[in-house]
């Protein structure tokens, strides 16, 4: 149990912003660790394996590795192209031979030394996409608030924009795995050998996952015939220190961005739109932090059953907002249907009201890649 008497439990979300009391539950209990100073859930939060997703939790001497998850590094990137929105060709595009699932070839080591990433048994990985809530999407601006804010992003309003969520794979699944399995959710002294050895592996393996990011937008973009340009890239899953008072602290993360940058990409479901924010306040009071996107509404299994009796896959296949989808595994189709998840702008108006963020501008989906590897 905490042996401190300060620490602070915090949950941004309004009623409308509907969330499960086993994720509450499991908020609370990561505040009676030891070392915990402050934990912090954001409007998507939602229940994990053993710790909510949708949370910060800045601690002082000790480090927790099994409150980030197995995806170490987990994030998205922002990334301009030099299509414009009058080139849009959703149908030919959604017949395009994309292929995010299957190994990027030979990767040279000029890759591996402009990333600052070594090689490693798992650089076949590289280029993938993953599977779950990843994907590569293709984006146009739907509307700019903050114009000021949204021109030093060098973004122009017609210009399209790829976002694209993806991780470390199996190099950060090989970093954590063991510890949940086998109960070590016991906190490492932060000066200790062993927490040195694994922020080592750990911050390998957050480079890791943003050169993946880079790869997946540059065979995304090639398939398109155009090229991408990386404007932002946040990060979902880490541990990492911050100056606090003058003091170090350690801020965990489990689906939960840093503020750090002028803004930050907060994703809906597919669809729905993605809305670029900027972080205002005092970011200290939220863990240096802020939602990672909608969070889902309902499991995967409960989002299958619900979705097989409403729609067929085809129906999926384009969204409301006349957004094309491809994905090709049914379950996945149904798991990822945009009903699963809490409405995106509830989650950024419970942030907004707090003082957490402006909004900069919102971004349209035209085009989603899951998968096109099972068939339906």
């Amino acid at each position: 149990m905490n042996r401190e008497n300060d620490t602070q439990v915090r949950l941004y979300a309004s009623m409308r912003s509907w969330i499960e009391c086993e994720a509450v539950r499991q908020l609370y209990a990561v505040g009676t660790l030891d070392g915990v100073r402050r934990v912090v859930g954001f409007p998507d939060l939602q229940p994990g394996r053993l710790t909510p997703t949708g949370a910060a939790c800045v601690t002082r001497d000790l480090i927790y590795p099994h409150l980030i998850g197995e995806d170490v590094g987990c994030g998205m990137g922002l990334f301009k192209t030099d299509l414009v929105l009058s080139d849009a060709k959703l149908s030919r595009w959604a017949e395009l031979p994309f292929d995010l699932e299957s190994p990027d070839g030979d990767i040279g080591d000029e890759f591996f030394a402009e990333h600052g990433v070594l090689s490693t048994e798992f650089d076949s990985d590289l280029g993938t996409i993953g599977h779950g809530n990843h994907f590569a999407e293709l984006q146009r601006v739907e509307e700019v608030l903050d114009p000021s804010a949204f021109r030093r992003l060098g973004v122009g309003r017609k210009q399209l924009l790829m976002l694209i969520h993806s991780g470390s794979r199996s190099l950060g699944e090989s970093l954590q795995r063991g510890r949940d399995g086998q109960g070590q959710t016991e906190g490492v002294a932060s000066d200790s050998f062993e927490a040195a050895e694994f922020l080592r592996d750990h911050d390998q393996a957050l480079r890791w996952a943003k050169a993946n990011r880079m790869r997946i937008a540059s065979r995304f973009a090639a398939e398109l015939g155009v090229t991408a340009e990386r404007v932002w890239d946040g990060c979902h899953n880490s541990i990492t220190r911050q100056a606090a008072d003058g003091d170090t602290v350690w801020v965990h993360r489990k689906g939960a961005v840093s503020v750090e940058g002028p803004c930050v990409v907060i994703p809906g479901s597919r669809g729905s739109l993605s809305f670029l924010v900027k972080p205002i306040g005092d970011a200290g009071s939220h863990a240096w932090s802020l939602a990672h996107g909608a969070g889902r509404k309902w499991a995967r299994s409960e989002s299958r059953l619900r979705m097989r009796k409403r729609f067929a896959p085809q129906h999926l296949m384009q969204t409301a907002l006349g957004s094309r989808v491809i994905c090709e595994e049914r379950g996945l189709l149904y798991e990822e249907a945009p009903d699963a998840y809490k409405n995106i702008e509830d989650v950024i108006a419970d942030m907004a009201e707090a003082g957490l963020v402006s909004v900069v501008a919102t971004l349209r989906p035209l085009l989603t890649y899951k998968t096109r590897t099972l068939g339906l």
